[in-house]
């Protein structure tokens, strides 16, 4: 099992930057991909960045690549997002997600465990 805690979401103008904490338990943290999701209201829930097993692999949906950067130390079992140059389409509901598999994926379905959501709030 795998518990996920995210933090670092808030409000913030348009150009700012936030950096989103993902805190896991369990003891397959440092062997699991990562990936972080986002979901607007009256939308599904999409892809944002994720990072396989050693921080070796990243990847990114086009519409955040190069204003974001996701990390982690498994040390601390911490998975991170940094988001700069918000904009107000940045908006959402942001989840860190968890697979128990070592590889990058970007579909919702093969993620296993899930965070209960940061509110990104970026106003223009």
């Amino acid at each position: 099992q795998v518990q996920l805690v995210e933090s670092g979401g808030g409000l913030v103008q348009a150009g700012g930057s936030l950096r989103l904490s993902c805190a896991a338990s369990g003891r397959t943290f440092s062997s699991s991909a990562m990936g972080w999701f986002r979901q607007a209201p009256g939308k599904e829930r999409e892809f944002v960045a994720a990072i396989n097993w050693n921080g070796g692999i990243t990847y990114y949906t086009d519409s955040v690549k190069g204003r974001s950067t996701i990390s982690r130390d498994n040390a601390k079992n911490t998975v991170y997002l940094q988001m700069n140059i918000l904009k107000p389409e940045d908006t959402a509901v942001y989840y860190c997600a968890a697979r128990q598999a070592g590889m990058i994926r970007t579909t919702t379905t093969h993620y296993e465990y899930w965070g209960q959501g940061t509110q990104v709030t970026v106003s223009s």
